[in-house]
């Protein structure tokens, strides 16, 4: 019996190191004291370091502890286990500043649209987010992605000395997060029922774009150039979207993660969207939409 589960133990090992192999995160950070060029140690301070490439990622304060990746698999793994829904994928951005994993659950066919829905665990060692949960979409036909995720303190775990994860908790929020999921699903739904006009095209225009309202949005002269070369693109997207799902909230809200998804410029890093602005803006566009329908 000890030696089945010793080999037992050896499996799950080569499991969670393919998983972090395949996530491309199979490396960890160490941290280091801070010191100025003339030899100075700045206390309360310390630099966060990736392992494998020696990259600095980060200056935190010494009340910060890391949460590392093969801990994240780990945890997630085991939730996985409980939960029933597998580790599908995962990855980083900024040189591993910010790391991912998704989680797969459940599906929606709307028309000729298959959005598959995932829950996305969320870290980061530079600071930018607490170890976070919530529900993200895929619309295959287009390969929009929409991240619904991570507004809700509950679902959050500040990296501190105390930090502990436990995993009935981790599963709860996880049930929350399949709970908020369920919300997104259902509001697409209606979304698809729902004609707009021109007054809610504006609304989401201005949201998306940060435009005041006093702003007249069609007279060019008060719009600055570069935003006016952003909406030009957002039309595009936006019509194309309309041409296929209608005349609809779906079709409106389809153009929006579009343009997120495709055609915002790479200094604005659209596929970081679960961590920028432009994530947060078609957050709160979508939760605008759902209070109309």
């Amino acid at each position: 019996m000890i030696y089945l589960c010793i080999l037992n133990q050896i499996y799950m090992n080569e499991q969670l190191i393919e998983l972090l192999e395949k996530t491309g995160l199979n490396w960890k950070v160490r941290t280091e004291n801070v010191v100025t060029e003339s030899g100075i140690e700045i206390p309360g301070q310390k630099a966060i370091i990736r392992d494998d490439t020696n990259v600095p990622l980060s200056i935190r304060s010494d009340e910060y502890f890391p949460f590392q990746n093969y801990e994240l698999i780990e945890l997630l793994d085991k939730v996985s286990q409980r939960s029933g829904l597998e580790i599908k994928n995962g990855g980083h951005f900024k040189e591993g500043a910010r790391v991912f994993i998704q989680l797969k659950s459940n599906n929606l066919t709307l028309g000729n649209d298959r959005i598959e829905g995932y829950l996305t665990g969320i870290n980061s060692f530079d600071g930018s987010t607490s170890l976070a949960f919530g529900p993200s979409n895929i619309t295959i036909s287009c390969q929009n992605k929409f991240f619904a995720a991570f507004r809700e303190l509950e679902t959050k775990v500040r990296h501190t000395k105390n930090m502990n994860v436990r995993i009935d908790e981790i599963c709860r929020r996880l049930d929350n997060a399949l709970v908020e999921e369920r919300y997104v699903f259902d509001n697409i739904v209606r979304f698809s029922e729902t004609r707009f006009d021109d007054a809610i095209q504006d609304n989401v225009i201005r949201k998306l774009f940060n435009i005041k309202k006093e702003i007249d949005l069609k007279n060019e002269d008060a719009i600055p150039t570069v935003t006016r070369n952003k909406l030009s693109r957002f039309y595009i997207d936006l019509n194309g979207e309309l041409r296929t799902k209608g005349e609809n909230l779906w079709g409106l809200f389809s153009g929006v993660t579009k343009y997120t998804t495709h055609s915002v410029s790479k200094d604005d890093r659209s596929d970081e969207k679960m961590f920028n602005v432009y994530g947060k803006r078609e957050l709160e566009i979508f939760n605008d939409l759902a209070q109309l329908v």
